[in-house]
């Protein structure tokens, strides 16, 4: 009876054993050393920084959090501004956000001031109160708006019509209004939509990544290296979710993949030439 019953336990401990769903995948390691060399200098171990080991890249994780935080496109953002219809045109027309920056007056037409309210109005501050000699000076009277309609708009057209030819014929006039434009230049608004992008995605992003994308995180040793074991097969990132190492003068952060292969041991080392350095166009 005992026999009876110790084959059938057997063959069952065997054909579980041999079952694909209870086989082990076999694991791989990761060994990472980080090194900065400094201008001019020897490389240095990057000692005690955390990297993360992550699933998806970095740069990719940033988009993600971009579109969770997003920046609205400039020509929303302008038609959103408290300005003019005439100047909203202007700008998406000319591509501009800064009203101050160097050469914007040059693409300021005599038309231009005519027909935009904010740019008559800081024409007329840069060249009024007889700072510019010639400027037409109008004839009509407020009072005659109502009391003589006819005379005002006549009188009214006139002093338009002149003061168009008087731009016209004399453009420099236009250079240096833009200082009067400080008011209402959209650039401190742009500059500020695009401050609090940056800071919320910087805030989505490392916990985005920790959450979703982080397989393991580890600190270097004093040597700068870092021993990653019983990693599932697959590609991977070394990444440290944009913060930077320091060793002198360089500043890096990293993001870069590794492929990891059962029952081996895979190496990123990672340095300056594969690092990001703010102060620098390169990677």
């Amino acid at each position: 009876m005992r026999t009876r019953m110790f084959l059938p336990a057997v063959l069952c401990a065997l054909t579980l054993s041999t079952c694909p769903a209870f086989a082990q995948t076999p694991m791989g390691s990761l060994q990472v050393s980080a090194r900065i060399a400094p201008t001019g200098g020897h490389p240095e171990p990057v000692r005690q920084f955390t990297f993360y080991i992550l699933t998806m890249s970095y740069d990719d994780i940033l988009k993600q959090a971009s579109a969770q935080f997003p920046l609205a496109p400039k020509d929303e953002f302008i038609s959103n501004l408290k300005i003019s219809a005439e100047l909203k045109a202007w700008l998406k027309k000319h591509d501009v956000i800064d009203l101050m920056a160097p050469d914007v007056d040059k693409l300021i037409t005599a038309d231009d001031v005519m027909d935009i309210p904010e740019f008559m109005d800081a024409y007329m501050r840069s060249n009024g109160g007889g700072v510019t000699q010639g400027l037409p000076k109008p004839k009509y009277k407020d009072a005659e708006k109502e009391s003589n309609p006819a005379k005002y708009d006549k009188l009214r057209q006139e002093y338009l019509s002149s003061l168009r030819h008087f731009i016209e014929t004399h453009p420099a006039t236009i250079g240096g209004m833009e200082v009067e434009l400080d008011a209402i230049n959209p650039k401190f608004a742009w500059d500020k939509a695009q401050q609090e992008h940056t800071q919320k995605v910087a805030q989505l992003a490392p916990e985005l990544a920790q959450t979703k994308f982080m397989a393991v995180k580890g600190d270097t040793d004093l040597d700068g290296n870092l021993n990653v074991r019983g990693l599932p097969p697959g590609k991977y990132w070394v990444s440290s979710l944009g913060m930077f190492a320091t060793s002198g003068d360089r500043r890096l952060a990293w993001d870069v993949p590794v492929a990891i292969t059962a029952g081996q041991t895979a190496h990123a080392e990672l340095s300056n030439l594969n690092g990001r350095d703010p102060a620098s166009t390169h990677p």
